[in-house]
């Protein structure tokens, strides 16, 4: 979960920023709501990085080529 996570880490965080930037300079929401929303976004982004792995481990068992795979 962690290399997944490190790797799109730069990207997410840049992307969270530029909507939430987005939500209070353009269209004017106050910016507690835009905490908000950022606090939001960073939480599902660290639980897509869990998902992720949890379906490439998943993936793997399935093919066999886990190391820890005892069958």
């Amino acid at each position: 979960m962690w290399h997944h996570y490190r790797r799109t880490f730069i990207p997410t965080q840049v992307l969270i920023l530029i909507v939430c930037i987005v939500l209070t300079v353009v269209w004017k929401v106050p910016p507690r709501a835009g905490m908000v929303y950022l606090l939001v976004m960073e939480g599902f982004a660290f639980a897509g990085a869990i998902w992720a792995a949890s379906l490439r481990r998943k993936i793997l068992r399935s093919q066999g080529t886990l190391p820890d795979d005892k069958r």
